[in-house]
């Protein structure tokens, strides 16, 4: 489903996703199932036989879940205030833009909301994101999905950098780590983000993988 619809974080409403296709319905329990395993390098792997934009369709939505419901946990203390920017650190601040215009410089709220209201009209274009069986994803498909996946990642910074204190009050740490390192092994699988644009939490995704597979 979707959180945080339209509306705005602000208002806190909730919008669900319409409901995936019955062709990829059997995809995203396939997913669960896998996950479950525990092993989240052989769970992104492309399933036996199927479509690898099926596959990418049905992670990118479940991923773009993941994210605007971690970030709801520390919704009331990403502010104005607080906030001012859109960072990862001192060394990076990302600045809005949905590829149409210039980009603008906005607080982190404010960026957020714009990305996930970008994210949401394009998951719920039936010309990208098909909702009938057999209809084909477009060609550009996967350079979208590249697209979304790159911007989604600076969530997971931004949390990181700039909340992680309240992440461990809420005692949400290990819900994030499994998202983020999910997030990576996945958009490596499929080549679909630049490691240049995981720098800010380059460190952390080592020590992350480096967990699964101990020399």
């Amino acid at each position: 489903m979707f959180l945080f619809g339209k509306s705005g974080y602000n208002q806190k409403t909730f919008k669900p996703k319409k409901n995936l296709p019955d062709s990829s319905q059997h995809l995203k329990e396939y997913a669960e199932a896998t996950l479950g395993s525990g092993n989240l390098s052989q769970a992104v792997k492309l399933p036996p036989g199927e479509d690898i934009c099926e596959w990418v369709a049905v992670n990118t939505v479940d991923f773009y879940n993941q994210i605007n419901m971690l970030y709801g946990t520390i919704l009331d203390y990403c502010t104005e205030e607080s906030c001012p920017m859109m960072t990862a650190g001192p060394n990076y601040e990302y600045h809005w833009s949905d590829g149409t215009a210039k980009p603008i410089k906005c607080s982190a709220p404010k960026y957020i909301d714009l990305l996930m209201t970008w994210v949401q009209d394009q998951l719920e274009d039936e010309k990208i994101f098909p909702d009938t069986i057999g209809e084909p994803f477009p060609k550009n498909f996967m350079t979208i999905c590249k697209n979304i996946l790159k911007k989604l990642f600076r969530v997971y910074a931004h949390i990181y950098h700039c909340h992680f204190p309240i992440i461990i009050q809420l005692a949400e740490e290990p819900h994030l780590n499994t998202s983020l390192k999910h997030f990576v092994y996945f958009c490596n699988e499929f080549n679909l983000v630049e490691q240049k644009q995981f720098a800010p939490l380059s460190d952390l995704i080592e020590k992350l993988i480096n967990k699964d597979n101990p020399k």
